[in-house]
């Protein structure tokens, strides 16, 4: 691997937990060039839902380069684009009563999030934006911005302003209901506050890299309340927890709200091919053509995959079914988990698929998920202090991968605690 150490940089991070070269995968598995499986519960940090090389995508990918379809075309019109927009709508949007445009923006998260933020400054004509702690929103200076992790931010080399940031629900004080939410009601509402009304709100239903804090359904309801009584647009960052991750299309599903703008990227593709939307209600839809533009703002094999992944898994409610099935398995395993080692030491966090368990600190995190890798799982952590053994598991895993992969896990945990108790003993 010394090619890497030459002339990669620095700033590679996953490798660094993962120090292994892969060549093939399928499903819930990675295989390195010496055949070693592992099962994979980090799924290229949620971009795989439905898992490595699903055949039921693969072969129209293939048919469709073979047929030598159109690879890129910026933003003109395509065969692949007009497949992908007439199943998204009819499948997607109008049987959940959604009446947005599509733009399609760069291939990344962060560039659907630079597009929300934009827009939504643009028809208020306000520049402030209100944020959350621990949320993540991206590493271009727009998303980074928003996003509270200190390491984060630090990266930018420039101040990051126009923002408002507020706690979390349960940030700090737990059982505290709509702390953070009356706190911004109070400053809008006071004409001394000094903060003056802004453009948007952005928030993550589940906050993937700050910890998978889960919003309980009646705080996403009174925010939405909080941005319509002050003229906020409310933006719901649907990157991570969204394509099904919670157990819903959209995340925000259950809570029954209506955000202004979504963004998603990561597992809209479905095959892992870099693609990136953001969503509008029609009267926000006010660029200019070409006032937001990028090269890589049309990735028709993306389309390709994207419109079959939503034919195969989402025009009824069986793949839901079998998202709560695992769900639960999830839910149920890091329950006794956290029961065995201590439950005042640790708790569950995060809700669907998109679960973890807190441990007392980044450290023993850490070691948990080294001891698992090498016995043969890949999982990651997140959190603030990388306090959280973070599972995002493709939703297509087998049961029995899902089942041995929570055993790796658990024994990693059985050896872990009790070394780390020692030691602080």
């Amino acid at each position: 691997m010394d090619i890497f150490n030459q002339v990669e940089s620095q700033v590679r991070s996953y490798c660094r937990s993962f120090p292994t070269v892969f060549t093939t995968a399928k499903n819930a598995r990675l295989t390195n060039r010496d055949g070693q499986s592992y099962i994979d519960f980090l799924a290229g940090a949620g971009t795989l839902n439905y898992g490595h090389n699903n055949d039921l995508l693969k072969k129209p990918l293939i048919d469709y380069i073979a047929s030598d379809g159109v690879t890129h075309g910026l933003d003109m019109y395509t065969d692949a684009k007009e497949r992908f927009l007439q199943a998204f709508k009819d499948i997607i949007m109008e049987p959940r009563g959604m009446n947005y445009k599509v733009q399609f923006t760069g291939p990344t998260g962060t560039n659907a999030v630079e597009v929300a933020l934009k827009i939504a400054r643009k028809a208020k004509g306000r520049a402030g934006i209100v944020s959350f702690t621990n949320g993540y929103h991206g590493c271009t200076l727009g998303a980074q911005a928003v996003t509270g992790n200190k390491g984060q931010r630090g990266g930018a080399g420039v101040s990051l302003g126009d923002v408002t940031r507020i706690p979390y629900d349960n940030y700090g004080h737990e059982g505290d209901d709509f702390m953070g939410l009356k706190l911004l009601d109070q400053m809008l509402t006071d004409p001394g506050s000094g903060v003056e009304v802004p453009a948007a709100v952005i928030v993550e239903t589940v906050q993937g890299e700050g910890g998978l804090n889960a919003a309980r359904m009646d705080w996403l309801q009174e925010l939405e309340s909080l941005c319509r009584k002050h003229d906020m647009l409310f933006i719901i960052d649907d990157i991570q927890a969204g394509c099904g991750r919670t157990g819903t299309f959209f995340s925000f599903e259950p809570a029954g709200v209506k955000p202004d703008i979504v963004t998603l990227s990561k597992s809209l593709s479905g095959y892992g091919l870099p693609f990136a939307v953001t969503l509008m209600r029609p009267e926000l839809d006010q660029w200019e053509p070409g006032e937001h533009n990028g090269t890589f703002r049309g990735n028709n094999l993306a389309f390709v995959t994207a419109r079959v992944a939503l034919e195969e898994y989402w025009k009824d409610n069986a793949f839901e079914g079998e998202i709560a099935k695992r769900a639960d398995i999830l839910e149920k395993r890091f329950t006794d988990i956290i029961k065995r080692f201590g439950e005042s030491e640790m708790h569950l966090k995060g809700r669907g698929m998109m679960r973890g368990i807190a441990v007392a600190d980044g450290d023993i995190a850490g070691a948990i998920c080294k001891e698992a890798f090498a016995k043969g799982l890949i999982v990651e952590t997140s959190g603030p202090w990388d306090e959280v053994v973070k599972c995002l598991c493709p939703l297509t895993i087998p049961l029995d991968d899902l089942n041995k992969g929570i055993d790796i896990l658990e024994s990693a945990f059985a050896k872990v605690l009790p070394e780390a108790r020692a030691k602080a003993s």
